[in-house]
């Protein structure tokens, strides 16, 4: 029983580092932990409820992480020298494009290290960096839950609901995003 409580500690241990350095700004790593949880939950390993709040609370605290590292040294980080200085700066520049053009919602497709450099307030920051969150934590944990559920056999129509409601979530943000998109792109003519 120890054993079993001190394997389910470490892995909400490991999704909430992994995920927590995503939303700082270590590339590629957030949406693989945030599936792993949702197999994870699928197999009874951990909790759908548990992971959704972790993965939530990771990102939130990432992301404000990441923001504060943009905040004090964003521009000195991405214009240092090296190897891949030209990349940094480009994506900086579009970063700040994105701001301007799409404001709070930029911070969904955005490194948060990104919005600390544009200066983007601190509130808001954190208040759209907790909606992000959450939502990439339903969405990615949803559907990994799901689809676990659903390959495996063992599912109820809670499950499948589970799956469908995550797809739906994420057609809905990307709906969003295309729209207030068009809408920003007919408002420069």
């Amino acid at each position: 029983m120890i054993a079993a409580i001190a394997n389910t500690s470490l892995l909400y241990f490991l999704v909430f580092v992994g995920v927590t350095a995503a939303w700082a700004g270590v590339p590629f790593i957030g949406a693989v932990t945030a599936g792993a949880a949702g197999v994870a939950a699928a197999d009874g390993r951990l909790t759908f409820v548990g992971a959704v709040i972790i993965v939530a609370l990771a990102g939130e605290i990432g992301g404000l992480a990441g923001y504060q590292i943009g905040f004090k040294w964003g521009r000195q980080l991405v214009e240092r020298p090296g190897k891949h200085r030209a990349y940094r700066v480009k994506m900086l520049s579009n970063g700040e494009r994105a701001y301007a053009r799409w404001g709070r919602l930029a911070v969904f497709f955005t490194p948060a290290l990104v919005s600390g450099t544009a200066k983007m307030p601190h509130r808001q920051f954190a208040v759209w960096n907790l909606i992000d969150s959450i939502g990439f934590a339903l969405f990615t944990i949803g559907g990994a839950y799901g689809l676990g559920k659903v390959l495996s056999g063992h599912h109820a129509a809670r499950d499948l609901a589970l799956l469908i409601a995550s797809v739906g979530l994420g057609g809905l943000i990307l709906l969003i995003v295309r729209r207030h998109h068009r809408l920003a792109i007919e408002g420069q003519r």
